[in-house]
C-alpha cells in the first residue's frame, strides 16, 4: 500500500494506519493559548472574525472516508463535488446545531448536546478526536463526549506553540538564530530590554513578539530607543494592573529577510520524526498569504532545513510532544538560513494542502496556494463560481487549473448589505504557467466586485 500523509499522521498519533479521527479546524488556538498572558495592543473585526471561524471547513480535506469532520455549517453541496471529481474521498460531516460566527467551533460543538452525544457514539467505535490544535476547550469537549485525544495535552500544547520555547529549542539544538532574547516575568523583560536598548542605540531595528502571537498580530517593530522604552511601560504597567508578573514576550533583531519558509515535521508517540515538506510561504506584513512549492533551494539550504527538522523533532519527542508541528523558517538577503524562527504545535495552512497535492500533483508540476479577496452583495453559491471559472479549475489530477479548497469563507460574513469573503485555492500546474493562472482567475473573481447583476 502506498505511503500517504493520511496514513503517517494516524500512525504518529494513535499508532494505527487504520484509526479513525474526527477533525476540528479550531482555527487561531493561539487566542485560547494567550487568554491571561500579558500581550501587545491589537485590533479584531467581527467581520473578519467571522471569516476565520469559517477557515475550520479546511478540516474537511484532512479526513478519509472513514474519518469524520466537526463544521459549522453543511458544506455547499457543488463544492463537495468540486472535490470528489478530483477524486478526493471526504469524511463523514457533522454540523453543530447553530454556529455563531463569532465562536470557533469548539465553542459551537461544546453548545450541541445532541452532537456531542454524537461524537460519543463515535467514540465508543474507537474514534479519537484530532483538533487544529488544542486548547482547554478542546479538552473540554473531548471530555464530554468520551472522545480520547489524537494529540498531548493543552497545558503542554501551549508551552511548545510559544515563541519562547522555540527560540530556547533552536539554543539548546545549536541552531542559528537572529541576535535575542526570550522572556516570561518582568525581571527577566527589564533584563532583555536592557541588552536590546543597546542594540537600539547602535541602529538596530527589534522585533518584539508576544509568545502567543498568530497571523501577524502581537509583534511589535521598535527603531528607536524612545518606542522601545514606552513598548517597556505599556508592558509592565498592563502585567501589574492584571496582578501578575509574567511577561512571555521575544526580543530579535531583524533580520535582512529574503524569502518566508515554512516546514513540517510530524512527531510520532514513539519518538519517530518525519520531514513532510518545505514551501515557501508568501506574506504581506506579516500575515500569511499563501505558499508556493516545490521551494526553489539549494541543496545546502535543503540540508539545513533537514538538520534542524531532525533536531527539533528529537527535542519536541523528549518533552512528551507527538503529532504535527509546523516551523517557520527564513533566507535572508546572503542566501543563508535562519531555520527555526517559531515552532507551531498544531497544524499550518499548509497541512491542509497535503492531501490536495499528493492527489491532484504530477510529476515536474507546481503549486501556489493563495486566497483571493471578495467584496460581495449577496450569498454566493459555488455553482456560480463553478461557472464564473469555466476553464481555469483544475479538470483532472495531473492537470493546470485551480483548486478551490475552502468555500465557507466566502460566505461567512453574509447578512444585511456589502460584505468581504475569501476564496482559498491552490493553483496547479508548469512553474512558468502558475502567475497567468493566478491573474486569469483574479481578473474574473474582480467580476464578482464590478458586476451588480444577480450571479445566480
Amino acid at each position: 500500500m502506498e505511503e500517504n500523509f493520511s496514513r503517517r499522521l494516524k500512525t504518529a498519533v494513535a499508532g494505527d494506519p487504520g484509526a479513525s479521527l474526527v477533525f476540528l479546524g479550531n482555527f487561531e488556538v493561539e487566542e485560547e493559548w494567550a487568554r491571561g498572558e500579558t500581550g501587545l495592543p491589537r485590533l479584531s473585526s467581527a467581520g473578519n472574525s467571522a471569516v476565520v471561524n469559517r477557515m475550520e471547513e479546511f478540516a474537511l480535506l484532512l479526513g478519509d472516508a472513514d474519518d469524520h469532520v466537526v463544521l459549522k455549517a453543511r458544506p455547499d453541496e457543488d463544492y463537495l463535488d468540486h472535490l470528489r471529481r478530483l477524486g478526493l474521498s471526504l469524511p463523514t460531516v457533522h454540523v453543530v446545531a447553530g454556529q455563531r460566527p463569532d465562536h470557533l467551533v469548539t465553542r459551537d460543538a461544546l453548545a450541541d448536546d445532541a452532537l456531542i452525544a454524537g461524537l460519543g457514539e463515535l467514540a465508543d467505535r474507537g474514534a479519537l478526536l484530532a483538533p487544529h490544535g488544542v486548547s482547554a476547550l478542546e479538552e473540554e469537549l473531548a471530555a464530554r463526549a468520551r472522545l480520547p485525544l489524537a494529540a498531548p495535552p493543552a497545558p503542554l500544547c501551549k508551552a511548545v506553540n510559544s515563541k519562547v520555547y522555540s527560540r530556547r529549542a533552536a539554543d539548546a539544538a545549536g541552531l542559528r538564530q537572529p541576535r535575542g532574547w526570550a522572556c516570561e516575568t518582568l525581571d527577566a523583560l527589564d533584563a532583555a530590554l536592557a541588552h536590546a536598548a543597546e542594540l537600539c542605540e547602535q541602529g538596530v531595528t527589534l522585533m518584539v513578539k508576544e509568545a502567543f502571537g498568530v497571523s501577524g498580530k502581537g509583534i511589535a517593530v521598535v527603531d528607536s530607543r524612545r518606542r522601545l522604552d514606552r513598548l517597556h511601560t505599556m508592558i509592565t504597567r498592563s502585567a501589574r494592573a492584571a496582578g501578575s508578573d509574567r511577561a512571555a514576550f521575544v526580543i530579535e533583531e531583524r533580520v535582512a529577510k529574503d524569502r518566508d519558509l515554512n516546514y513540517q515535521i510530524t512527531v510520532g508517540r514513539d519518538g519517530s520524526v518525519r520531514l513532510d515538506f518545505v514551501k515557501e510561504a508568501l506574506t504581506e506584513g506579516g500575515v500569511h498569504k499563501g505558499h508556493r512549492f516545490p521551494p526553489d533551494l539549494t541543496t545546502r539550504q535543503l540540508d539545513e532545513i533537514r538538520h534542524a527538522a531532525r533536531l527539533l523533532g528529537k527535542q519536541l519527542a523528549s518533552d512528551g510532544f507527538f503529532g504535527v508541528a509546523g516551523i517557520d523558517a527564513i533566507v535572508d538577503t546572503d542566501g543563508g538560513v535562519f531555520p527555526v524562527i517559531e515552532i507551531n504545535a498544531r497544524n499550518n495552512m499548509s497541512t491542509y494542502q497535503v492531501r490536495l497535492q499528493e492527489r491532484v500533483l504530477a510529476p515536474g508540476q507546481s503549486a501556489l496556494a493563495r486566497h483571493y479577496p471578495l467584496r460581495l452583495r449577496r450569498e454566493l453559491p459555488f455553482a456560480a463560481v463553478r461557472r464564473l471559472l469555466d476553464g481555469l479549475l483544475l479538470p483532472a489530477p495531473g492537470e493546470e487549473g485551480l483548486v478551490v479548497n475552502n468555500f465557507a469563507t466566502v460566505n461567512a460574513g453574509a447578512g444585511s448589505g456589502p460584505y468581504q469573503g475569501r476564496l482559498y485555492g491552490l493553483l496547479v500546474g508548469a512553474p512558468e504557467r502558475l502567475p497567468a493562472l493566478d491573474e486569469a482567475v483574479s481578473k474574473q473573481l474582480a467580476t464578482l466586485t464590478e458586476e451588480p447583476a444577480d450571479v445566480r
